[in-house]
């Protein structure tokens, strides 16, 4: 594949959403910044076109660089001496080309070097480069982190700060330890206010750094002496520049090889507050985590794209009993099942995507001016939607991904489990996708409020009313169906009154609530673009028909005396 981009129809699909006019003029408050940059967009239509062309150029140097690098990279992988990182040689030429096209700091404003691009675009970039390396991307877009000190820093951070990231420089945020994963309420890593130098000093550890010897660093730590709880956690911008933190070692991974996963010891670090003391963790983390939760269902994504194009390709090459794979019923319907999903899943991420830009653009406005009362109006609303359908999109796609790149290795039969044939790459880099930045299990945690208070279900019976193609008319009456189970389920649960209960189902109707989300966002897409859409549209609701089906089951014939069943 030369290009990464114009070779996926659905990107270009994706981008040309009618919410998009909304979105790029909030971002663009109006297309106020063309008088002050050449670069800057006229009008939407301009704006689609420089979305269009970043994709594109993104795209190509994925296919014709990151891709041919990515076996090599997994290979070689990063090394670790006196300290520091040193990337696989793979890793520097890809940084190289995106540095040099000025893909870094995208969605920051022009004024401090960048491009200023909405969450949707620069999400659908993070998807083109996990497509060709997971690792890579993992490097790559954790530029991201510079929203959350662009979100909560000062004017002088930002200054100093933001230039650096849109020139090319790497970020990584400091958050696990070694006894603090999920709960990072229990975060040691301590910060002490040094009087004579005028800044904070960090020392400790930190472990599963992605990209540990990043350039800059938001760092979790505990700047309230005597406090064991989340309230006393502050938010800390560390510049590698002023030395005091060394990698002790590279994790040897099943995956991701080209993203150095690191364990640093902090000694004495210079520091600088983000923010509010206190609310680290509260606020500052949650807004960092809900970013990267976006970016690893991009993640994922990509990953399930890259199964599918591997398991395709395979399946129309190899023959058996004198005709090709593909032919066969047992293949077709793992290859049909596979796209299914990718599409599905794409439009969910998607969607998310562009809930986060109309909240996020709003929250940024407040900054300059008080919001109408429409406008608050909207933030609110659309704020609401991002928090709930962010863990799904991370947690789904992530279990998708994983699914994929199983089916993948199963259509390649034997040959799939040979190290010559990339979907054994994509498989290891797909297993992580469900654990970092929160398991699948915390997202179901993440979003089961939105279950139990009915969020989920207002927007189903909200999608209902979406207009549909007379084709796709008899899957959404089936959708309605599934919603009305999963409305029976919920109000079954609830009615248990039992906590233990209502955490043992919680999975399962988180499950439910995302596959009749995906099957009327899918049926959405394949009304308007039925080329690209309809089959999948179809054989995603028979798919997810059956998963709801399965959990209704579960859901119903279970009985409370049961539990101790579970119970270890």
């Amino acid at each position: 594949m030369d290009n990464f981009y114009t070779e996926i129809p659905e990107l270009r699909y994706h981008l040309n959403n009618p919410l998009m006019e909304r979105i790029c003029e909030l971002k663009e408050r109006n297309y106020r910044d063309k008088d002050q940059y050449d670069y800057a967009p006229q009008d939407y239509a301009d704006a689609l076109d420089s979305y269009d062309k970043v994709l594109e150029i993104t795209g190509e140097i994925t296919g014709q660089i990151i891709a041919p690098n990515a076996e090599g990279v997994d290979a070689e992988g990063p090394h670790c001496a006196n300290g520091r990182v040193e990337y696989a040689s793979g890793t520097k030429q890809n940084l190289d080309a995106m540095v040099k096209a000025g893909l870094n700091g995208m969605t920051m404003p022009r004024r401090y070097g960048g491009l200023n691009f909405p969450i949707t675009p620069y999400t659908m970039c993070a998807e083109i480069v996990a497509m060709a390396d997971a690792g890579f991307g993992n490097i790559w877009s954790l530029q991201d982190c510079i929203e959350t000190l662009y979100e909560f820093g000062n004017e002088d951070q930002h200054s100093r700060f933001i230039p650096r990231i849109c020139a090319g420089e790497t970020m990584s945020m400091d958050l696990t330890e070694p006894d603090a994963g999920s709960d990072l309420q229990s975060v040691m890593l301590k910060a002490t206010y040094d009087e004579e130098n005028n800044c904070w000093r960090l020392n400790g550890v930190k472990r599963f750094i992605t990209n540990g010897d990043a350039d800059l660093h938001l760092v979790l730590a505990r700047s309230e002496e005597g406090t064991r709880d989340g309230r006393g956690l502050s938010m800390f911008i560390y510049d590698k520049r002023d030395g005091g933190v060394n990698v002790r070692r590279i994790e040897n991974k099943l995956g991701i090889h080209g993203s150095p996963t690191c364990e640093l010891v902090y000694k004495n670090a210079r520091a600088e507050l983000c923010g509010d003391r206190k609310l680290g963790l509260i606020k500052y983390v949650m807004a960092l985590m809900n970013g990267a939760r976006l970016g690893i269902a991009a993640q994922s994504v990509g990953l399930s794209q890259a199964a599918y194009n591997e398991a395709l390709a395979y399946a129309k090459d190899r023959k058996q009993f004198g005709k090709a794979i593909i032919e066969f019923p047992a293949v077709y319907d793992m290859l049909s099942t596979i796209k299914a999903k990718l599409d599905a899943g794409r439009a969910l991420l998607y969607q998310t995507a562009r809930y986060v830009d109309i909240y996020k653009a709003l929250d940024d406005i407040a900054r300059e001016r008080k919001l109408t009362p429409e406008e608050r109006q909207e933030q609110k609303k659309y704020a609401k939607l991002a928090d709930a359908f962010t863990p799904l999109a991370k947690g789904m796609n992530s279990e998708y991904a994983n699914q994929n790149a199983y089916d993948c290795i199963q259509v390649h039969g034997g040959s799939g489990f040979m190290l010559e044939y990339a979907c054994q790459r994509i498989y290891r880099d797909a297993r992580i996708t469900s654990i970092y930045e929160g398991t699948t299990q915390l997202q179901t945690v993440a979003a089961i409020r939105y279950v139990t208070n009915g969020a989920y279900l207002a927007t189903l019976r909200d999608y209902e009313q979406t207009p549909c193609s007379d084709e796709m008319k008899p899957l959404l009456e089936r959708v309605k169906q599934m919603a009305d189970k999963f409305e029976a389920c919920t109000n079954l649960v609830k009615e248990a009154a039992d906590q233990e209960l209502h955490d043992l189902m919680a999975r399962r109707l988180y499950e439910m609530a995302a596959v009749c989300v995906m099957s009327h966002l899918i049926i959405q897409d394949a009304t308007r673009a039925p080329e690209l859409f309809a089959q999948s549209a179809k054989v995603y609701v028979n798919y997810a028909e059956a998963e709801v089906e399965k959990h209704n089951r579960f859901v119903q014939g279970f009985q409370k005396e049961e539990l101790a069943c579970y119970r270890k």
